[in-house]
């Protein structure tokens, strides 16, 4: 994710990108994207071996069994996909660790996050060991999407999408991948990530686990804003790129929207920097170093590592040394899994926070 060719590509190189970002939404928004299309199928899936109907040793289930199919909507159309698949492809790293979450059998998958991996490979630490204990396997990486080796997969359904660079190689390989099997992408405008959840959940026929760990994150929420004592004043979110150029979080945007939900708050930089251009699903902009002083000027400051320099090396930096924040020591860092962070990046910047905050 440290490379141009991943979602943690720098974004000030072309100003369409996020870091890693397709251009086309100016601002982020929360949208539950995928819904269901009309009723399920009336047929329902049948024995899990491929044999004919049990004999009457077979025990009857008391659960009722999944429809054989289902169709949902789609930007790209109305799709069916399996009623409960059992093999599905996860093309973004990104979108993964739902599937994981709502332990949805997931066969092979993308393994790039943004800040957190790179292109050797690797699982996620979030979602490594649920990866390792299915027997996952990890799809190459690079400019270009491998479908050979999706398609070597034997999917039943194939989930992309989302923000990054792994997005728009779906997108730019959609009839290909269709022809594998069903395709599903969340599309870049769906930025919150329990829309994303909601969107995954619903294709992969897992639905009735999105209000489970909905309901634990709110928990944590509630244990989190009680616990915590956030500083006064409004605070500005940075982004430390590889390029070194300063990079600054819209208010509105996924990681000061969940900080504000517990007690924070996100100053509006985007008014103050005169409503620049936004990059990709619009959480973030590039502002010049001359600049940085007249927008990032609240007396607090976040900043996320995405494979740029450390806090300690930006706080040696002039330019960042003089802004409010830094000079009063009001500035703190968290993990890159919260810059557009998953349900378990959800998670670990709450509790990063508690650490940070609490008594």
């Amino acid at each position: 994710m440290n490379a141009p060719t991943t979602p943690g590509a720098t974004p000030g190189a072309t100003p369409s990108r996020a870091p890693g970002a397709p251009a086309g939404e100016v601002r982020p928004r929360r949208r539950a994207l995928l819904t269901g299309a009309g009723a399920l199928a009336l047929l329902v899936a049948g024995c899990g071996s491929g044999d004919s109907a049990a004999g009457p040793a077979a025990a009857p289930s008391s659960a009722p069994a999944a429809p054989a199919t289902r169709t949902i909507s789609t930007e790209q159309g109305e799709i069916t996909v399996p009623g409960d698949p059992q093999r599905i492809v996860v093309l973004s790293g990104g979108l993964a660790g739902y599937l994981f979450a709502l332990d949805a059998p997931v066969v092979a998958t993308d393994t790039r996050v943004l800040g957190v991996t790179d292109l050797e490979g690797g699982f996620p630490p979030s979602w490594a060991a649920q990866a390792r204990e299915q027997g996952t396997a990890a799809l190459p990486a690079g400019e270009q999407l491998n479908v050979e080796a999706v398609a070597a997969a034997q999917p039943d359904l194939i989930i992309g999408g989302g923000q990054g660079i792994t997005a728009v190689q779906a997108q730019e390989n959609h009839d290909a991948l269709s022809a594998i099997a069903p395709t599903v992408l969340v599309p870049t405008g769906t930025t919150a990530w329990q829309d994303q959840l909601e969107a995954v959940a619903e294709a992969a026929g897992r639905s009735e686990g999105v209000e489970r760990l909905t309901s634990t994150y709110e928990r944590q929420v509630q244990e989190v804003a009680a616990a915590i004592t956030p500083p006064e004043g409004a605070t500005v979110f940075l982004l430390s790129l590889p390029n070194g150029k300063p990079y600054l979080v819209p208010a509105d945007a996924a990681l000061p929207a969940l900080t504000a939900e517990v007690g924070f708050t996100p100053d509006d930089v985007v008014t103050k920097a005169g409503n620049p251009q936004l990059y990709g699903s619009g959480d973030s902009f590039e502002v010049s170093p001359e600049l940085l002083a007249g927008v990032a000027d609240a007396p607090n400051a976040f900043v996320v590592g995405l494979g740029g320099r450390s806090l300690q090396e930006l706080k040696a930096d002039p330019v960042y040394a003089a802004l409010p924040s830094f000079a009063a020591g009001r500035v703190w860092e968290l993990p890159a899994t919260s810059y557009r962070p998953d349900y378990d990046g959800a998670v670990g910047a709450l509790r990063t926070l508690g650490q940070l905050f609490g008594a």
